[in-house]
């Protein structure tokens, strides 16, 4: 990677024009111009239609996807049937290791080009029974708000690209950077709960677990259990471990673990607290606990992750 993260997104025509808009504003911004460079290319340069009723003037052809780190593919229409140059230039861009990224239903080109096979992936709710009918070798969750599967990721519908691109600037720069952008969009810099809160499928009045998952971060600090999660939101455990995995995608006691290694991201970054102080507050107990799960989800101890951030500042 070079010292500017260089993104690059794919216009397929017809391009949604909110899936483009969303990496531009999240890497394209001019108060990111130390971290990354943003472009857009299409099939060849020039102006390329969305799907509401404007073009986009586009200045680069394919090759810009030659220089990438990371290639963007927002929503596009009949997403049914992505162009042939499209896939190939992304099977040529995944055999060079890029990091490629998918917004809503521009999943479908990544899976027309065998890039999700036996991955986990995600897209618009709307779409999923198009997606699954079409790509039964994909691992379709359309419940989460995005999938990171290493080099390749998926997000949901529409603003759910949000996520996912603070998800991606977390992974580059840091907690405390993604929390910068998010400041900036005037966004949440980590949604609790997931797609399935705005499908049309129905769920119980009582069914939303947003509340709970706001209680469980302010008290992470304390030994929670799926017991104790279970009372607050006024359900049996068998009844809140299944509408935990429908409306969150997860286990609750997996989700509980990333909030926590979030939060001893952000202490480690923002502040000069010594590890065993932040697996105290974070709720892990002990700092060998905390370097298990740091080292299980960000590959780093600690100490390093804190090196590497060189964001330290008093409490």
């Amino acid at each position: 990677m070079s010292a500017v993260h260089r993104v690059v997104a794919l216009a397929i025509p017809d391009v949604v024009a909110f899936d483009l808009s969303i990496p531009a504003q999240v890497f394209g911004h001019y108060d990111e111009r130390d971290r990354y460079s943003f472009a857009v290319c299409a099939e060849r340069p020039g102006d390329v239609p969305t799907s509401t009723g404007f073009s986009v003037s586009v200045r680069h052809g394919l090759e810009a996807l030659d220089h990438a780190d990371t290639v963007l593919v927002p929503g596009f229409h009949p997403h049914l049937a992505p162009p042939d140059y499209a896939i190939d230039a992304l099977r040529r861009v995944a055999a060079r290791g890029t990091r490629i990224a998918s917004v809503c239903i521009g999943a479908f080109a990544l899976a027309t080009a065998g890039l999700l096979d036996g991955r986990v992936a995600t897209t618009h709710w709307q779409y999923a029974d198009d997606f699954r009918r079409l790509h039964p070798q994909v691992s379709l969750n359309p419940d989460i708000l995005y999938a990171d599967e290493g080099q390749i990721l998926t997000s949901a519908g529409i603003s759910a690209g949000v996520d996912l691109c603070l998800h991606m600037v977390r992974l580059d720069y840091g907690a405390n950077a993604a929390a910068d952008v998010a400041r900036r969009m005037v966004v949440a810099v980590h949604r609790t709960g997931g797609q399935a809160q705005y499908s049309q499928r129905p769920l119980p009045a009582d069914g939303g677990l947003g509340d709970t998952l706001e209680w469980a971060i302010t008290q992470m600090r304390r030994p929670l259990t799926v017991d104790s999660l279970a009372h607050r939101a006024g359900m049996s455990r068998r009844t809140f471990v299944r509408r935990f995995a429908e409306q969150v995608g997860t286990t609750p006691m997996r989700w509980l673990v990333g909030q926590r290694v979030l939060e001893a991201q952000r202490l480690l970054e923002a502040t000069t607290l010594d590890v065993d102080d932040i697996a105290d507050r974070c709720g892990f107990g002990s700092a060998a606990v905390l370097r298990l799960h740091l080292a299980r989800q960000v590959g780093m101890t600690p100490t390093a992750y804190r090196r590497a951030a060189r964001r330290p500042e008093p409490v």
